[in-house]
């Protein structure tokens, strides 16, 4: 794999930030978070079509996908309940790298079995455009496609394993990108019923300032 430097637009590929014990204990977290906040399946707007990645959320607000739209909801929407606190770990690792002086408010927790793909797309229902998207990769091995502003724009395909990290910050951060594909079995990480497979939390600041509401698109 290819170790990038904070390029010209912004994206930083971090390998192996974390070692193997803090992704076990990181994976742990995220498992006991399931437990209170359990996997659901997002779907497209407006054709209802599933997603083939399930999902969950750590902190004040997490990212919901149902035919109403995409849109942040500060409570689950199969339990209602508000959403597992975010792990230390992370807040860390955001105050390390994103350059941004607010934290985190959302953290998507994004399962891929061994067939799951999530097509180019842009994060952009977010009110914080200019914060960083900030990334981990638990588990088995992903192919990263980055592209570009324009959903036509060249891409490039990164490798990501376990423990490493991305950042999509500068211009890099309203460029499309997405996964083609997951290799199983190239961690021993997860276990159970997620393995072979590959979680990924994806860090975003929501709101400018301290609001702390909804947001719908």
């Amino acid at each position: 794999m290819t170790a990038y430097a904070t390029t010209r637009n912004g994206f930083r590929l971090l390998p192996e930030y974390f070692d193997r014990v803090q992704q076990a204990d990181l994976a742990a977290q995220v498992m006991g978070a399931l437990q209170d906040a359990p996997l659901f399946t997002p779907s497209m707007p407006r054709t209802g079509k599933p997603l083939s990645v399930q999902m969950s959320n750590f902190g004040p607000l997490g990212w919901v996908a149902d035919r109403s739209g995409y849109r942040y909801e500060a409570r689950h929407p199969v339990t209602g309940t508000p959403w597992p606190a975010m792990p230390q770990a992370l807040l860390e690792l955001w105050e390390a790298v994103s350059g941004w002086p607010e934290p985190p408010q959302a953290c998507l927790i994004n399962v891929y079995g061994p067939q799951s793909r999530l097509g180019l797309h842009i994060d952009a229902d977010e009110d914080a455009r200019e914060a960083p998207v900030v990334s981990v990769s638990l588990g088995d091995r992903a192919r990263f496609r980055l592209g570009g502003p324009q959903r036509s724009s060249p891409t490039r395909s990164l490798f990501l394993s376990s423990g490493d990290v991305v950042v999509l910050g500068g211009a890099s951060r309203r460029f499309f990108h997405g996964v083609d594909r997951i290799y199983p079995g190239t961690s021993t990480l997860l276990s159970g019923p997620f393995s072979p497979g590959r979680i990924n939390l994806t860090m975003r600041r929501v709101h400018t300032g301290g609001g702390a509401g909804t947001t719908r698109s």
